[in-house]
């Protein structure tokens, strides 16, 4: 998986908010942001406060995934099935 950086993200916010056809003064207002966040976060500024972020992403219904290095966990033993009720 390709990693991102704040360009990309930025690129992604514009590119949902052109799908939806609102404006950058639109996203501020329901994200509760200012403009000059999202025009900074459009362009990728590195700054951006993480939580505004995420506000502005979820805004935009924009689903963001993190996969996380290492092994894959160990799948949960099946326990004993239980025996059926009687009744």
């Amino acid at each position: 998986m390709a990693r991102l950086n704040s360009k990309d993200i930025g690129k992604a916010v514009r590119q949902a908010r052109r799908i939806l056809g609102v404006t950058q003064k639109a996203v501020a207002l329901t994200s509760g942001t200012g403009m000059r966040f999202i025009g900074e976060l459009e362009q990728g500024k590195a700054t951006c406060q993480l939580g505004k972020v995420l506000t502005v992403l979820n805004t935009l219904n924009v689903s963001l995934s993190l996969v996380l290095p290492g092994p894959q966990p160990i799948p949960r033993r099946q326990g004993k099935p239980c025996p059926p009720s009687r009744g």
